[in-house]
Order: structure tokens, then sequence, then C-alpha cells
């Protein structure tokens, strides 16, 4: 049954400038394996960032957010593990490295066993060092491109750079899905710009590769028209007044309740996100009228104060798009979406 994941980052085809724009801001991580350990908890049950408003951490560690930790020591759960830690690292730019830090490392001890935490908190502080050795390795001239043969070396070298960090089964078991992805993706790519092949030879080699994907492939690459389907659906269940409980059994049944329950909170943050920019463009309308006589500098810095007073530095910078006319955020995602 499909499992409703936030989308994959593949670095091979994105490249890394995310990584660089995002990480080099931050030089007070917190990411030798001391100073994680040393790491107090957050506060449970709070949001940590506005926009994880009403959502729940990616990564199942056996026990969610609030419950008793398992008691049995057991393997770590290396993928869910990865996948906590991004979920987290989604608020960079609304929180500090080191907050970030501090606050996944709350949570692993909240869902972990008492000895599966040294192994966690060592893995969050070695998988910190590999986001920011990215950020260096990104700035290589050599790496720059965005043909098939530059993403295949950019793709490779972010495979050696990683093997410096973690040991074979800590790769496999955070990544392995991942270069799975990356390797059918970039063999795609590799097929499509090939000037040697004519569009039947192109059309061929493409079916081969779809034939040969395993099954959680296939499932991952059909996961966005499955989501899709699933928000007309929903869409259309709405529009027949049906009930938040309606749509909720819709999609629990169409996905799995896990999903569905996502699926929801991601509906109610949105919602949270339209009223707020209702009522920003209401109170900026109000200041623009009562402000119709001041001098320009005046106006922006009246501005400038209230956005600073209803929203963070990240979400600011998303503010133009909704200025210009009351109408444009009607069909608005929320920024964490």
């Amino acid at each position: 049954m499909l499992q409703l994941r936030a989308p994959r980052l593949v670095w091979g085809l994105l490249g890394l400038a995310l990584v660089a724009t995002t990480w080099r801001w931050w030089p007070d991580a917190a990411t030798s394996t001391s100073a994680v350990s040393g790491l107090a908890p957050g506060t449970p049950g709070v949001a940590f960032v506005h926009s994880l408003q009403d959502t729940v951490p990616d990564g199942d560690l056996g026990t969610r957010p609030g419950a008793e930790p398992a008691l049995a020591p057991g393997p770590l759960p290396y993928a869910e593990l990865k996948r906590l830690f991004d979920y987290y690292l989604s608020a960079v730019g609304e929180q500090t490295i080191a907050a970030i830090t501090a606050e996944i490392a709350g949570d692993l001890d909240r869902r972990l066993s008492p000895d599966q935490r040294p192994a966690a908190k060592r893995l969050l502080a070695l998988y910190l060092q590999f986001k920011l050795a990215l950020v260096d390795m990104e700035k290589k001239p050599e790496l720059a491109g965005t043909d098939a043969k530059a993403t295949r070396q950019r793709l490779l070298a972010m495979q050696d750079l990683r093997s410096q960090f973690f040991s074979a089964e800590e790769t496999q078991g955070m990544f392995g899905f991942e270069d799975d992805y990356d390797q059918d993706a970039l063999a795609r790519l590799e097929v499509n710009q090939n000037p040697a092949l004519s569009a039947g030879q192109k059309k061929e080699q493409l079916a081969a590769l779809d034939a040969s994907q395993s099954a959680a492939l296939r499932e991952e690459r059909e996961a966005p028209r499955v989501v899709l389907k699933i928000d007309q659906m929903a869409q259309a269940l709405r529009a027949q007044g049906a009930s938040e409980d309606d749509i909720y059994r819709m999609r629990s049944k169409e996905l799995n309740p896990e999903a569905a329950a996502r699926l929801a909170a991601l509906d109610r943050e949105e919602g949270a996100w339209k009223s707020r920019i209702a009522s920003y463009l209401n109170d900026r309308s109000k200041l623009l009228q009562a402000q119709a006589d001041a001098a320009p500098a005046q106006r922006e810095a009246a501005l400038a104060q209230l956005q600073q007073s209803q929203f963070s530095p990240d979400e600011r910078r998303r503010l133009a798009a909704y200025e210009p006319s009351a109408p444009v955020w009607l069909g608005a995602q929320s920024p964490g979406l």
C-alpha cells in the first residue's frame, strides 16, 4: 500500500546548490558527537517552528511522540532516523542548526530506548557533518553542469564523500533506496540526452527501465500521481458537502490511516496559513490607508514592522507572492507543503 512520504530530493539531479544556500549561514551548528549527546531535550507537544505546526514528525521509530520509549534496544532504524532528521532540518531558515539539533536530540530521547540513544545521536552528528561537507563539495568547479555526465560526477562525488562518514551498513540503511532512485533517474536522463538514439530507441530503453524497476521504486514514482488523484477526490467530496471525517475515511481507504492523518494535518496547516495571510492583507490595507500621506521610507518601515510581527524571516520571503492583491492567496499552499 502506498506510503505517503515527503517529496524526495535527488542530489544527483537537483545538484547541491540548495545545500550550500541553506547551510553556509549556520556555522554555530552543534555537529560533534559529544555536543549532540549533551543537548537538552526539546519541549514535547509544542510546535518547534510555525511551518511544522499540526504536523507529525517523519520517521517511524516504533514509538509515537509522547509515548513511552520501547524497552528493547534492537537495531537502529537507519532509514526512519534519516527521515526524522530531514523532517526537523526542513526548519532551517526558521531556526538555527544548533536549535534544530537540540530538538532532534530531544525527540530521540523521547522515542528511543536508552540503549539506542547514544548511537542515534552519534548518527545525527555524522549526518550534520556530512551535510556541511556537501557545501564545500558543491563549490568544486569540476562538478558544475546539468547534463548527464556532470550529474553522474556529482552523484559519485557525493557517494564517495558519504563513505567518509558512514559505515556500509549505515549507508545502505539510510541511503539505499535513495541511491536506487537516483540511479534510475540518472539512467533516464542519459537516455533522453543521448544524441545517438532515435526517438523510438529512447522509448524502448525507457520502457526497459520501467520494466526493471523494483516494486518499491515503482510505487515511489507513482506516488505524485496517486496523491494528485486523492486530492481531486477530496475536492469533489467537499463540493458535495462532505465533512472532514468523510475526507479522512476516503483517504484512509485509498492510502492508509497514517497517510490520511498526515494529509489532514496538511489541510489544517494550509487553512491556518491562508487565515494568517488574510489577516495580514487586511492589516496591510489598513496600514497603507493610515500611512497614505506618510513619506515612502516611513511607510516601508511600518510595513516591515508589520511583517516582522506576524511572520518568521523564512515566511517573510514568501509574502511578495500574496501582496499585489488579496485573491492571489486563495489557491495557495502553506509554506510547509
